[in-house]
């Protein structure tokens, strides 16, 4: 098992843009031939376009690209922007009509991060997608869907810290699989196999962590509050392994428990956690162990957007914690 980097995934390129002073962006994976997917939502909170198509019983079963966007349900507009850039360079489905790109996408909830008056939409997400046409990205961090995201909200945006885009992949063999993770989470950021608390909830004065789960089990029995300062997080597992779409579609639900390792909590009622896989369909792979590698390529995505991200604003890094 070696690792490699994410742009040495066959047949996947990853592109960006984002507006650094409204603090948003769009992130497109792109695969020209079409990759069989599937997705699963998990999230009490989603924003999602084009998911439908991903359920097994639909016709579609390969789409053309993958794209995630900060600005709430505003960030839908970018899919319009992704498709004109794929129809430009006759990347689609065959239609009787023209060529029809599949592109199905996600958004999260970054609003209050930077200028909430600038959000993505189709100019972006066309701009995102000439970006991978052009070629991978090796980008982490603040970029793309990332350029806004933060973590660890329960008790507000004054206490949150920095989350971002990260990504990670493994060559077995001739198997490849990788993840691209933006971290937007509700919950704190918690690496599975130190347990070390890499950001969330943070008191800047103390220089310690709030922990999340704490604060949530004081206020147990208090009304329900107002928490939706902001999240979501989003993912697509990329690979080269052999799969049907019903296949895709329990994988993606598989590689969740990616997020269940990383983020406590993950899968609130206020996140919209969603999961994306996309597979060129090459390589023969045993699907148990295909589905423990999925959720593994998504903790290590997780981390390092964490730890790739830089402060902005008010919100530290954890970058900033390490040093002090």
């Amino acid at each position: 098992m070696q690792e490699i980097s994410i742009d040495q995934l066959a047949g996947f390129q990853i592109g960006h843009d984002q507006d650094e002073e409204g603090a948003t962006g769009c992130t497109v994976i792109l695969c020209k031939q079409g990759a069989v997917s599937g997705v699963d939502v998990r999230g009490g909170a989603p924003g999602t376009r084009e998911t439908d198509l991903l359920k097994s019983e639909n016709i579609v079963d390969r789409v053309h690209a993958v794209f995630f966007a900060g600005g709430s349900a505003y960030g839908l507009q970018a899919g319009g922007g992704v498709m004109e850039a794929l129809e430009e360079t006759e990347i689609g489905f065959e239609t009787e009509g023209g060529l029809v790109p599949i592109v199905p996408g996600a958004i999260l909830y970054d609003l209050l991060t930077g200028d909430n008056a600038v959000r993505p939409d189709a100019a972006m997400g066309k701009r995102a997608a000439q970006e991978a046409l052009k070629g991978s990205s090796t980008q982490q961090g603040n970029v793309g869907a990332g350029s806004g995201a933060s973590v660890g909200k329960c008790l507000g945006m004054n206490k949150a810290m920095k989350g971002g885009l990260g990504h990670f992949a493994l060559n077995i063999g001739e198997l490849q699989i990788g993840a691209v993770a933006v971290v937007n989470s509700f919950g704190d950021i918690i690496d599975p196999v130190s347990g070390e608390r890499l950001a969330g909830a943070f008191d800047k004065e103390h220089k310690k962590f709030y922990k999340t789960e704490e604060v949530l089990l004081k206020q147990i029995n208090q009304s329900q509050t107002n928490r939706f300062s902001g999240n979501t997080s989003l993912a697509a597992v990329l690979t080269n392994a052999k799969m049907q779409k019903s296949e895709a579609n329990k994988l993606a639900s598989i590689a969740h428990d990616g997020f269940a390792a990383t983020m406590r909590p993950s899968h609130t009622f206020v996140d919209g956690d969603t999961i994306f896989v996309m597979s060129t369909n090459q390589v023969s792979a045993d699907l148990n162990s295909l589905s423990y590698l999925a959720s593994h390529v998504i903790e290590q995505a997780v981390l390092r957007a964490v730890r790739s991200a830089r402060s902005l604003g008010p919100l530290l890094a954890y970058q900033d914690i390490m040093k002090e």
